[in-house]
């Protein structure tokens, strides 16, 4: 016997509540800290060499609906630089948050644009764009979505509190080729070098191939104050695939504190 169609109601909530399901699949599985305080956090950007090539900033402020946004410009001044964006939701846990959206603008030593990166946990999809702004490349976001491109200094604070031994992340690349490479983190011992600060190194994650490949790898650093385990210092990466290596540092760290090379 055949069955009549759903009624317009019916079928409207059914479309409704697969919408629903298929939004809390989309979710990140990431949960990240409430920054301890809302603001501008003003920092420099050093070269490997230490010398400041130029200003740079972190913006966290709360906007509608509960989301936090982050905001960050570091490089060198008139030259390459990025800027990055990003959204977050309140968590179900008390406290938490997840990513909505992560977004990654890159420019050359003359200021050229270089493409745009974009994560949209939402819709369950990474973009690349083109230097004119049309889209070059998408891949589907993996079911455990742990992308964290812009989360970092939130993502490595368990570490920071030896609440972890260990982080497991993805980080996703358009430059260096589309893709998700799964990284790990880890808390690093303190030397005399660097008082009063905790580095958390990271890398890509190879399996057995990893320690051969760390040799190929830039030294990827983030720097905390053991005191204030919010309190981000400094971090060090290449501003983007192929960019220049730099130090981005919170305003009164001295750069001789990251360690050397």
């Amino acid at each position: 016997m055949l069955r009549p169609p759903p009624r317009p109601r019916l079928a409207l909530a059914l479309a409704c509540g697969l919408l629903a399901a298929a939004t809390a699949a989309a979710e990140s599985d990431l949960l990240l800290d409430l920054p301890e305080s809302f603001g501008t956090v003003d920092a420099a950007t050093f070269d490997v060499n230490r010398k400041r090539v130029g200003d740079a900033h972190l913006v966290m402020e709360r906007i509608d609906g509960g989301n936090v946004q982050l905001i960050s410009q570091s490089g060198f001044t008139g030259g390459a630089h990025t800027v990055i964006t990003a959204i977050f939701e309140p968590a179900a846990r008390s406290g938490k948050l997840r990513p909505l959206r992560q977004e990654s603008r890159s420019f050359d030593h003359a200021g050229n644009p270089l493409g745009r990166l974009l994560i949209d946990h939402a819709e369950g999809a990474a973009r690349c764009f083109d230097p004119q702004g049309v889209q070059s490349a998408e891949l589907e976001i993996p079911a455990d979505d742990r992308v964290a491109n812009t989360a970092l200094s939130l993502l490595f604070l368990p570490l920071v509190r030896n609440e972890l031994q260990e982080i497991e992340f993805q980080l996703f690349f358009c430059g260096l080729g589309t893709r998700f490479v799964p990284f790990t983190a880890n808390r690093v011992a303190t030397n005399g070098k660097r008082p009063n600060a905790i580095e958390v190194r990271y890398g890509p994650d190879f399996g057995f191939a990893t320690m051969v490949a760390s040799s190929f790898v830039p030294r990827l650093s983030f720097w905390f104050d053991p005191a204030t385990p919010h309190r981000w210092l400094a971090h060090r990466l290449p501003l983007y695939g192929k960019g220049p290596e730099v130090f981005v540092v919170r305003k009164g760290v001295p750069p001789r504190w990251l360690g050397d090379d």
